[in-house]
C-alpha cells in the first residue's frame, strides 16, 4: 500500500514535458501563408498570356513570382527575429535612402524616351512601394519620441508636415498619385494613434482635399481617371476599358466561377491580368464566393494585426503593428474597390497576391516586423510583468496615448 502511495505521489509531482510553443501570432502567420499560396496559384493561372506577350515562356512571370516570394520570406524571417527597437539606429539613412531611390526614378524618367516609368533595374524595383513601409516605420519612431508634446505646433505639427510633404512631393513627381495619397493617409493614421488632436486631423484633411483636388487635375493621368470615374457613376457602360473588362470578368464568374485556369477574359484583353487586375481573374475563376474568401482573409489579417498592436509591449510596437497592418488592409481595399468600380483607378497591387517584386518583398518584410511585435509580446507574457510594461489600448478615451508619461519617459531614455 505504501509503495502504491509512493507511485501516486511521483505521478502528481513529476514535471510536465515541455510543450512546443511558436513565439509568433499563429493565426496571423497562417493567414499570410494562405494568401501567399492562393496568390501563387492565381498568378500561375493569370500570367500565361501575359508572359508570352512579353516574348518569354508561358511560366516566366510565375517563376519570377516564386523568386519574389522566396526573397520576401527571407526578409520576413530576418525582420521577425530582429527586435523592432533596433531600427531606430537606421531611421535617417533609411528615409534618405528611399528619397534617393525616388530621385533615381525621376532621373530615369528624364532619360527615357517620353515613356513614364516608376521602376528601376529593368522594372524590378518600385521605390514608391518601399516608401510606404519606410514612412510607417520612420513616423512610428518619430512620433513615439514626441508623444508628450504631440500637439505642440513647433515640436510635432510643422516637422511632421515637412516630412510628409517631402515624401509626398518626391512620389508625385514620378507621378504616382495613389502612392502619394497613401503616404499622406498613413501619416494621418499614425498621428491619430500617437494621440494627435482630432481637430487638427480634420483641418489637415480639409486642406488636403482643397489642395489635392486641383493638384489631381494638373496631371493628365489623374484627370483622365477622375473623369472616367465620374462618367461611370452616371452610366457604367461608359466606364473605362479597364473597368468594363474587369466587370465583364466578374459577371462571367457568377457565384462559383468558371474554375481555376478556365477564365477567358485574361486572354481577350483584360489589362494587367496578373498584376493590378488579378482580383478580376480571381472572381471569374472562383466566383463571388472566391472573391469574398479573399476579402475575408484580408479582414482577418488586419484584425490579427490590430490584436498584435493592442498586446504590444509598448506604444512603439503598437504603432508599428497597427500602421503596417492598416497599410496592407488599405492597399487591398483600394485594389479590390477599383476592380468593382467603387473608386477611381489607383494602380495599387493586391498585397501578397499580385505579381510583382517590390510589392511582394516589401510587404512580406513589413509583415515580419509585425510578427516580431507579436513575438516580443509573447515573450513578455511568459515572464512576470512589471506594473508599467503593458499597453492596454492605442488611445484612451481622452485621446491620449495609453502608455503613462512616466513609462514613456523611461522608455525614451533606455
Amino acid at each position: 500500500m505504501g509503495e502504491g502511495t509512493y507511485v501516486t505521489k511521483q505521478n502528481t509531482t513529476s514535471k510536465k514535458a515541455p510543450s512546443f510553443r511558436l513565439g509568433f501570432d499563429v493565426p496571423f502567420l497562417l493567414i499570410v501563408i494562405v494568401l501567399l499560396v492562393f496568390g501563387l496559384l492565381m498568378v500561375y493561372s493569370a500570367s500565361w498570356d501575359f508572359s508570352i506577350a512579353m516574348g518569354q515562356g508561358p511560366t516566366y512571370l510565375f517563376r519570377r513570382q516564386v523568386l519574389w516570394v522566396f526573397l520576401g520570406l527571407i526578409g520576413a524571417t530576418v525582420t521577425s527575429l530582429i527586435n523592432y527597437h533596433f531600427y531606430q539606429k537606421f531611421l535617417v539613412p533609411m528615409w534618405f535612402g528611399t528619397l534617393l531611390l525616388l530621385l533615381a526614378v525621376l532621373i530615369v524618367n528624364e532619360g527615357s524616351s517620353g515613356e513614364v516609368t516608376r521602376m528601376l533595374v529593368g522594372g524590378s524595383i518600385q521605390p514608391s512601394e518601399l516608401a510606404k513601409a519606410v514612412i510607417i516605420i520612420y513616423l512610428s519612431f518619430w512620433l513615439y519620441r514626441r508623444m508628450d508634446s504631440i500637439n505642440d505646433v513647433q515640436v510635432a505639427y510643422i516637422p511632421l508636415i515637412v516630412i510628409l510633404a517631402i515624401t509626398f512631393s518626391f512620389i508625385m513627381l514620378q507621378p504616382d498619385l495613389s502612392a502619394a495619397l497613401t503616404v499622406l493617409m498613413l501619416g494621418v493614421i499614425l498621428f491619430f494613434l500617437a494621440g494627435g488632436d482630432w481637430k487638427i486631423i480634420l483641418i489637415v484633411f480639409v486642406l488636403a482635399v482643397l489642395i489635392g483636388t486641383p493638384l489631381i487635375y494638373l496631371y493628365p493621368t489623374g484627370r483622365a481617371r477622375i473623369t472616367s470615374y465620374l462618367t461611370s457613376l452616371n452610366n457604367p457602360l461608359e466606364s473605362s476599358y479597364h473597368i468594363q473588362r474587369s466587370l465583364e470578368a466578374i459577371v462571367k464568374g457568377g457565384w462559383f466561377g468558371a474554375g481555376i485556369g478556365q477564365a477567358d477574359t485574361k486572354f481577350t484583353g483584360l489589362p494587367l491580368a496578373p498584376t493590378d487586375s488579378i482580383y478580376a481573374v480571381i472572381v471569374e475563376e472562383t466566383g463571388i464566393i472566391g472573391g469574398l474568401f479573399v476579402v475575408l482573409m484580408f479582414v482577418l489579417l488586419v484584425w490579427r494585426g490590430f490584436k498584435i498592436a493592442k498586446r504590444a509591449p509598448d506604444q512603439l510596437g503598437s504603432m508599428l503593428a497597427f500602421g503596417l497592418s492598416a497599410w496592407i488592409g488599405l492597399e487591398a481595399l483600394m485594389n479590390m474597390a477599383v476592380i468593382v468600380g467603387l473608386i477611381p483607378f489607383t494602380g495599387n497591387a493586391l498585397p501578397l497576391i499580385s505579381a510583382g517584386g517590390s510589392s511582394m518583398v516589401v510587404t512580406l518584410t513589413a509583415l515580419g516586423i509585425v510578427l516580431n511585435v507579436s513575438r516580443s509580446s509573447n515573450n513578455q507574457i511568459s515572464t512576470e510583468r512589471s506594473p508599467h510594461s503593458a499597453v492596454v489600448d492605442l488611445r484612451r478615451r481622452d485621446g491620449r496615448g495609453s502608455v503613462s508619461r512616466h513609462h514613456r519617459s523611461r522608455s525614451s531614455r533606455a
